[in-house]
Formats: C-alpha cells, sequence, structure tokens
C-alpha cells in the first residue's frame, strides 16, 4: 500500500487522527497533512527520527514505514529525473553572490547571469548546500542548536524541525527561498572561489557550526580501469533513481569497499548508503562546540575517513 495511504488506513484503524501523529512525531500536524495529502514526498530515512517516532505511535513493526517511504522515494525521484532543471530563485542567486568575500564577485556576477543555472552557479550553489546539510543534518537531534536556529527566524521548535527536514531533501534544482534565508544565512560567513582551478574556500559561522573553513579542490586522478570496479556498484552508478545524488566523497568510500566471496549487487551498494549517512552509525566527534556541547547528553553525527579499504563480512 502507498505510503500516505497506509498511514491514514491506520489511524483510521486505531481511532486517532493527524494532530496526535504531528505529536508524537515532533513535528506541525501541517506537515503531517502534507505527507498525508501527498504534497510533500516523505523525507530520506537516513535523516530523521520520524519514522520510529511514527511507527511507535501507530503501534507497527520498526522500520514499516521506512521501507515504505523508500518506495515511494525512488518512485518521486524518476519523476523529478524526468522533468527539466529550473533557473534558481532570484533571491537565492543574490544571496549567494552576497557571501561571495571574492574580489571577483563581479565577474562571477556577469558569468552567473550570462548563463543562468549553469555550470559555474550550479557548481558554487551545489558546495554550499553540501556543506550547510551536513552541519544540519549533524545538529538535527541538539533540541538546542535548533532552537538557536529558530529563533534567528523568529520560528518554533516543531517548525524548525519540519523546516530542517525539507531543506534535507533539497537540492541544487529545487532550493527554496526559505531555506536560504533558514539555513544559508545564518550558517555561511562567506566563500571564494578560484576561476582558474575552481577550488573553493568556505568560511561557516562559529557559533552555529563546527570547522570554520572548508576546502574543496579539484585534483586530477588516473582514470580507474573497469575491471576495478564492482559490477555491482557500476549498476548501482548507472541507476539515478539509487545513486542520483551520491557525492564524490561516498563514492569513494563504496569503492574502498572490498569483498571475499560473495558479490554485492546494486541494492547491497544502495543500503550501503544509507547506513553511511545515518549519524545513529557513527560515534560521538572527539571535540565539541563550546561548554553547551559538554553537558548534552547523547550527539550523533560523523565524518567519513579515507584510508585502508574497509572489508565486508561477505
Amino acid at each position: 500500500m502507498e505510503f500516505r495511504l497506509f498511514i491514514r488506513h491506520r489511524l483510521k484503524e486505531l481511532g486517532t487522527d493527524q494532530r496526535a501523529l504531528a505529536a508524537a512525531a515532533h513535528v506541525t500536524e501541517s506537515y503531517v497533512s502534507q505527507l498525508l495529502t501527498g504534497k510533500k514526498v516523505p523525507p530520506a530515512t537516513e535523516r530523521t527520527d520520524i519514522y520510529e517516532r511514527m511507527d511507535a505511535f501507530l503501534r507497527l513493526p520498526a522500520g514499516k514505514l521506512a521501507a515504505l517511504a523508500d518506495v515511494h522515494r525512488i518512485d518521486a525521484l524518476k519523476r523529478k529525473l524526468a522533468d527539466p532543471p529550473a533557473p534558481l530563485f532570484k533571491e537565492v542567486r543574490e544571496l549567494v553572490l552576497r557571501k561571495s568575500a571574492s574580489a571577483r564577485v563581479r565577474p562571477i556576477r556577469e558569468v552567473f547571469e550570462k548563463e543562468p543555472f549553469g555550470a559555474l552557479e550550479r557548481l558554487v550553489t551545489q558546495k554550499l548546500l553540501d556543506v550547510v546539510k551536513r552541519v544540519t543534518r549533524e545538529e538535527l537531534e541538539d533540541a538546542g542548536w535548533l532552537r538557536r536556529i529558530a529563533r534567528l527566524s523568529d520560528r518554533s521548535y516543531e517548525q524548525m524541525r519540519v523546516i530542517a527536514l525539507d531543506f534535507l531533501e533539497a537540492d541544487v534544482f529545487n532550493v527554496s527561498d526559505e531555506s536560504c534565508v533558514t539555513f544559508l544565512d545564518p550558517l555561511i560567513e562567506s566563500w571564494d572561489i578560484d576561476l582558474t582551478t575552481f577550488g573553493m574556500e568556505i568560511v561557516l559561522n562559529r557559533r552555529l557550526a563546527p570547522g570554520h573553513l572548508k576546502k574543496f579542490e579539484f585534483v586530477e586522478q588516473e582514470a580507474a580501469t573497469a575491471g576495478d570496479q564492482e559490477p555491482g556498484l557500476q549498476a548501482f552508478l548507472q541507476d539515478p533513481a539509487l545513486s542520483g545524488d551520491v557525492t564524490a566523497e561516498e563514492i569513494e568510500f563504496l569503492k574502498k569497499l572490498t569483498f571475499k566471496r560473495k558479490r554485492p549487487n546494486h541494492l547491497y551498494y544502495y543500503r550501503a548508503l544509507q547506513n553511511l549517512r545515518d549519524p545513529l552509525h557513527f560515534s560521538p566527534p572527539e571535540t565539541q562546540l563550546g561548554a553547551g556541547r559538554q553537558a548534552r547528553g547523547r550527539r550523533t553525527g560523523g565524518e567519513m575517513t579515507s584510508g585502508k579499504p574497509q572489508e565486508s563480512p561477505l
């Protein structure tokens, strides 16, 4: 049964309503309403605890709603990939340009305006989104952090949880001006780009984000031969419904997985990617931000590390 219809049917069986479900999931009733009417795509299962809370409230086996949501999201992604990309909202572009610390902001603006939503604009916007989404994903379960962000935009905690879930679903093709005002604006201090090498430097707000400075560079490497890559990984990467939002860093991680006997298929790599993105699968970081973090009981999140390839028990 379809995700939204299943939930509506279960609510009716239990004699309860979407308002009670929203309270149990710590989101607004409006958000649940949009999920149940199909106006919003269910959030990614690895980015939220909403499914665990809903499963418990609806008395369902653990993982039931997450599985239905995965099916729904894959179908929605296939439909989205068939549509042509639309230009950025004007407010988003202006915010991106305003945050530029470069003396080259004038030629950058000329490129943006000459080629609306061209390669440079997509590159810059996507990198800014990647960085801010990573911070948001790591801090999502920190109620104190969310409340600080909520105060900056004069919103409630429940409203901010909903906006955060929407923001984590956004990509460079559909990021909204609301997401920019709420997350990009306060978290990004400035950015700069070398128009020769296309290396980027992003400065984050120290009060709201760990890791004050982020740098991204393009490094020339020898191309790997087809024989060096698992057939299952090749199939996974060739299927946009499964790997449409995978990053270069995540691909490198998947490439380093090795196997003794059994050969994994494309679904193995899809699940490996979801596990990699799930903050519950990582230990708390060694460093913390400020005295407030030292009092926090639990913190989720993790960083991918490179080095010796990991070996699967398969």
